[in-house]
């Protein structure tokens, strides 16, 4: 475990309800995408990492897929059970599963490679796993971010805030990856995997902008980090800006239409 990891597993704790309150709705958009490109269907043994609430599990078990998910939270893992009833959910940490060799014929990782410490490592165990001309396919936010991304950095920088934030974790530069599509390509190629494709999918993510709020109100992402530091008035003057800057982007409903996107990426196992 890097101290990355360690913040990471904190970071999300206990936030399964809320999770899927707010942020699992996005994440969830090109789940079917993802699916798609990695090529599930009826009959496929598929891995599932990270799977969260079990949206993409629930998808492939849809498809006809036989699904494991794994999670290392167990709020996480509770709610896959319930969305994802026909998975084998089990508990399960990057990078080292508690899995054979070459197991599945598609692993799925959708927004995961983005919350691991060593992402080389990571997608090395995925590898492992899969058997030989079997799929790997995850999806990762874009560098430059999108709008919706960009906006809790943008209200942490509009906030006055009294002292500086100390720096959160990050993951060593050598075993990063640019959110590129020719980063995403390296990330696999320097994983061993042949046969890789990267593309785009956006869209206009709609929220309720209670629900949206209700992540970083709780403490998760970047943004909730900088609000469990600060006194009420600091928080208040946070939601002012996060009103602020969304005015622009609510619906004659008052829901929010903020833009955004990902990169999906898959990588084909060759020859051992």
């Amino acid at each position: 475990m890097t101290e990355f990891d360690e913040y990471e597993r904190r970071a999300w704790q206990g936030r399964a309800a809320t999770y899927e309150r707010s942020f699992a709705l996005m994440c969830a958009y090109p789940a079917p995408a993802l699916l798609d490109a990695a090529g599930v269907g009826a009959g496929d043994k598929v891995l599932d990492v990270g799977t969260g609430p079990g949206t993409v599990a629930a998808l492939a078990c849809a498809r006809g897929a036989a699904v494991t998910a794994v999670d290392p939270e167990e709020s996480m893992l509770d709610a896959a059970r319930r969305n994802a009833p026909a998975a084998d959910v089990r508990h399960g940490v990057l990078p080292r599963l508690d899995l054979e060799d070459e197991a599945f014929d598609v692993v799925t990782a959708n927004f995961v490679l983005n919350h691991v410490g060593d992402p080389v490592a990571a997608l090395g165990e995925l590898r492992r796993v899969t058997r030989v001309g079997g799929r790997i396919a995850f999806t990762v936010w874009p560098y430059p971010l999108p709008m919706l991304q960009r906006l809790w950095g943008d209200v942490t920088e509009a906030l006055a805030l009294p002292t500086p934030q100390p720096p959160l974790p990050r993951v060593a530069a050598e075993v990063n990856f640019s959110r590129t599509p020719d980063g995403l390509r390296g990330l696999l190629e320097r994983a061993g995997l042949v046969e890789l494709s990267c593309q785009e999918v956006v869209w206009t993510h709609h929220a309720d902008p209670e629900d949206w709020w209700a992540a970083p109100a709780s403490g998760m992402g970047s943004l909730g980090k900088v609000l469990a530091t600060l006194p009420p008035a600091g928080v208040a003057e946070a939601r002012g800006h996060y009103e602020r800057l969304t005015a622009g982007h609510r619906t004659a409903d008052g829901r929010l239409a903020l833009p955004t996107g990902c990169l999906i990426a898959v990588g084909v196992v060759p020859p051992r």
